[in-house]
């Protein structure tokens, strides 16, 4: 006797759950972020001269929040968890905690309001676009603060930024429905 699975439909009741499947998604993404960060990533930004600087971590927290569609606390956890883990690789501690917990927050809230509209189809996108910008513009501020020299730093990281952004955007864009499908779970 054969049983069918049917998708898993992400409803209010299953919202903010922060269950042991959501937990080893998140795991899983993170440890491919990480993974990818010291491979692909570093020769992105080798190929581009630094230009292009993806962070898989992002887009792992992205896509994680898009299928877990975690509560605003619970994606606050979620981008500590995450903060945790680029601590080490980063070469300025501890200022991923704000920008990554500001920016998984952002990202929840975003998919709470996006997934619910008209422009369903492009959250994944856009959330993993403005996410990865206020990120870096927080982890660029509190380097300003931290040592100065705020034009040069601007000029240096804001396409940095920017760039990064639009890669993450079109990552989460590329993996969210095959995520989705893979773990049975509705978009």
């Amino acid at each position: 006797m054969s049983q069918t699975i049917q998708p898993r439909t992400v409803s209010g009741t299953d919202q903010g759950k922060l269950d042991i499947r959501a937990l080893v998604l998140l795991a899983i993404l993170l440890a491919a972020g990480f993974i990818l960060n010291f491979t692909v990533g570093k020769a992105i930004s080798s190929v581009s001269g630094g230009l292009i600087s993806p962070e898989f971590i992002i887009s792992a927290f992205c896509l994680t929040i898009l299928v877990v569609r975690p509560s605003l606390p619970q994606a606050l956890v979620i981008g500590l968890i995450s903060a945790a883990v680029i601590q080490i690789t980063t070469t300025s501690p501890f200022v991923d905690f704000a920008a990554e917990g500001v920016a998984a927050v952002l990202m929840a809230a975003l998919v709470k309001t996006g997934m619910n509209s008209k422009i369903k189809t492009f959250v994944p996108a856009l959330g993993a676009f403005v996410t990865t910008v206020v990120s870096g513009l927080i982890f660029m501020a509190i380097r300003i603060a931290m040592i100065g020299a705020a034009q040069e730093l601007v000029a240096a990281m804001l396409p940095v930024v920017c760039l990064t952004a639009v890669f993450n955007a079109i990552l989460v864009q590329a993996l969210y429905l095959p995520i989705c499908k893979a773990l049975k779970i509705e978009a």
